[in-house]
């Protein structure tokens, strides 16, 4: 699976009639479930139109929708919507939503895939999953986004930022520091020193 922007393109467009059985909205036991909020009123409202747009442009609601989860009334809680059979071209897979949503687009080959992964103005990040280690790295060099994992791997000493309309500069790591560095280059030449 690649995944960008909350994206998510699988190995197999041809996905089963019924994904609905493979997909809990609510867990059974909520003891290790931890799903907070979004940030504010104003996101809570973005996503909520985000996942009405996917609606409404004929993406297929696996789970999830607009509104709370059942039993949180309050705050904003945004209910993990997953979407299948969606296109490049629907405004759920081409925005980032920053929210619990997720997008699942089919790809015929690896370098539809790609081709679908960098068909976007954003880059933050993106993911490749794969039993293949060096193909999957091979993938993940292709992919433009400012960060690619493989396999869910995870390194806060790795610099984390995008590319595009997602941002420039770099947080954690080395790279992170250089945000706050200030460069001072003296040039001189020493021949014209001694002539004086």
């Amino acid at each position: 699976m690649l995944s960008a922007g909350g994206s998510a393109a699988v190995d197999d467009h041809r996905l089963p009639g019924d994904m609905a059985s493979g997909v809990a909205d609510e867990p059974q036991d909520r003891s290790d479930f931890v799903m907070g909020p979004v940030v504010s009123g104003a996101q809570f409202e973005k996503i909520q139109a985000l996942i009405q747009k996917g609606i409404d442009e004929g993406a297929t609601l696996v789970a999830g929708g607009t509104g709370r989860p059942d039993g949180l009334e309050k705050g904003y809680y945004v209910k993990p919507t997953v979407f299948a059979r969606v296109t490049n071209a629907m405004t759920v897979a081409r925005e980032e939503i920053f929210g619990p949503v997720v997008t699942i687009l089919g790809y015929d080959s690896v370098d539809h895939a790609v081709e679908i992964a960098n068909d976007t103005e954003y880059g933050l990040a993106g993911y490749v999953a794969g039993a293949d280690l060096e193909q999957a790295c091979a993938v993940a060099r292709r992919i433009r986004a400012g960060w690619v994992a493989i396999n869910d791997a995870f390194d806060f000493g790795c610099p984390f930022g995008g590319y595009e309309q997602s941002g420039n500069g770099r947080e954690w790591g080395e790279f992170g520091f250089h945000d706050y560095l200030e460069t001072n280059d003296t040039p001189y030449m020493p021949e014209a020193a001694s002539s004086g």
